[in-house]
């Protein structure tokens, strides 16, 4: 598992057995967009509200030094398919919040 997998809490409305599932779908993808802050720059919360019910909602909060803080949402009410919905919506705004800087730079 990486480094990044250590700096994401996950809050207890997921079960015992949904950590391993849950960094397995958010890090495969994931390290290869953070590679370019130290892991001690990065901080990352998965929570589930109202789980098993037609209004559930996973949210996935990223804190990197040095941006604003980065938050991905789903409804999607099969827990794997809603934790991968939430880590390709935070590689998006990652990905906007590069290109922002980027452009800064060359200003």
């Amino acid at each position: 598992m990486s480094d990044y997998a250590d700096r994401v809490r996950i809050v207890p409305q997921f079960t015992s057995d949904d950590g391993d599932a849950i960094t397995g779908i958010l890090f495969g993808r994931l390290d290869s967009r953070l590679s370019r802050w130290s892991p001690e720059q990065v901080e990352m919360e998965i929570s589930v509200k109202e789980r098993d019910t037609p209004s559930q909602r996973v949210v996935l909060e990223c804190w990197i030094s040095g941006m604003p803080k980065l938050v991905a949402t789903s409804t999607e009410q099969q827990i794997e398919t809603a934790i991968a919905e939430v880590r390709d919506e935070l590689w998006s705004q990652l990905d906007k919040q590069i290109s922002k800087q980027e452009d800064q730079r060359r200003r």
